[in-house]
């Protein structure tokens, strides 16, 4: 004959536990609108780029690279003046 489990009964929670309502907390509290995450961050812009793979030479990557982050931006300006000098 097949016995009944008994279900284990959770640990008692003390409310005056519960969390510090503090600045960081809230800071890092999902944001809710009815049962939806609203997500962080910048929204998606309507000109995307495309990720692309493309091959450099050390030299030139080196270049872009040493000025610090926005290497890659800072290749496509140079791409895109390029563009403007051939419409010439």
């Amino acid at each position: 004959m097949a016995v009944k489990k008994r279900t284990s009964k959770r640990a008692w929670r003390d409310p005056d536990d519960a969390p510090t309502l503090n600045r960081s907390w809230f800071e890092e509290a999902d944001i809710m609108v009815g049962r939806k995450v609203v997500r962080r961050g910048r929204p998606a812009g309507t000109a995307k780029k495309q990720a692309i793979s493309i091959r450099l030479d050390r030299d030139v990557l080196a270049h872009f690279r040493k000025a610090g982050p926005g290497w890659q931006a800072r290749i496509n300006q140079t791409l895109r003046r390029s563009m403007g000098s051939s419409k010439r």
